[in-house]
């Protein structure tokens, strides 16, 4: 099932059967991924052995275990244990030490993530926090569907049009010149155009995607 040529690159393992674990494991098997679930805790591995590829029994602290099950063949693994924090620390030395490519971690809090980091991990995420910062944002500024960072100084945003642009052409205005902001798709109802021509009318529930540098399309959210 697991470490074929083939499927290798659609193959994930999450560690932590949790509330978190589970959504990912979830999502990741919906979009036809292989995914391995593991978790000490044999009621929960019970629980997602009909929802992912394979789940397992597994105490993911101990090295030879993780080593038992090729760990290393997952070019990337989810640690998402919640809150016994050495446990998940253990874990990401072990993935590590073992030669997995891609270690992504969930943590509680600030501290937890810089520790993480440290130790190797190659990403961690902080679900509360970031759903928080989401929630923040989407309050603030109605318009701005969802922001992606490109790089470290760049971001692509996707921004319904506020009433201001309505009417207007792409020429008129200008968001190049004003905003830095290059626009590289338009939605429109069910319609999409890649690099609209500047002569193109903003219309009502437009969708623009722009791309540029951070700290200048942000100033686009605030258009109202």
């Amino acid at each position: 099932m697991f470490g074929s040529t083939k499927n290798k690159q659609k193959e994930f393992a999450v560690i932590g059967l949790g509330r978190f674990g589970r959504a990912v494991v979830r999502t990741l098997s919906e979009k036809g991924h292989n995914v391995l679930g593991i978790d000490k805790d044999t009621p929960s591995v019970q629980y997602m052995s009909e929802v992912c590829a394979q789940a397992v029994v597994l105490d993911s602290t101990n090295e030879a275990s993780l080593r038992s099950l090729d760990i290393a063949s997952f070019e990337t693994v989810v640690v998402a244990i919640g809150t016994d924090f050495e446990s998940n620390l253990i874990t990401t030395v072990a993935l590590k030490a073992l030669g997995v490519k891609q270690v992504i971690c969930k943590a509680l809090t600030q501290r937890q993530k810089d520790i993480l980091l440290r130790v190797g991990a190659d990403r961690v995420v902080l679900p509360e926090s970031d759903a928080g910062r989401q929630l923040g944002n989407e309050l603030a500024t109605p318009n701005l569907i969802e922001q992606i960072s490109f790089g470290e100084s760049h971001s692509v945003l996707e921004l319904r049009a506020p009433e201001t642009m309505v009417g207007r052409t792409l020429a008129d205005l200008d968001l190049r010149k004003h905003y830095g902001a290059n626009v590289v798709a338009l939605k429109h109802e069910t319609s999409v155009t890649v690099s609209p021509p500047a002569e193109q009318v903003i219309l009502e529930n437009d969708i623009l995607v722009v791309i540029g540098l951070t700290e200048k399309i942000a100033r686009l959210t605030e258009m109202r």
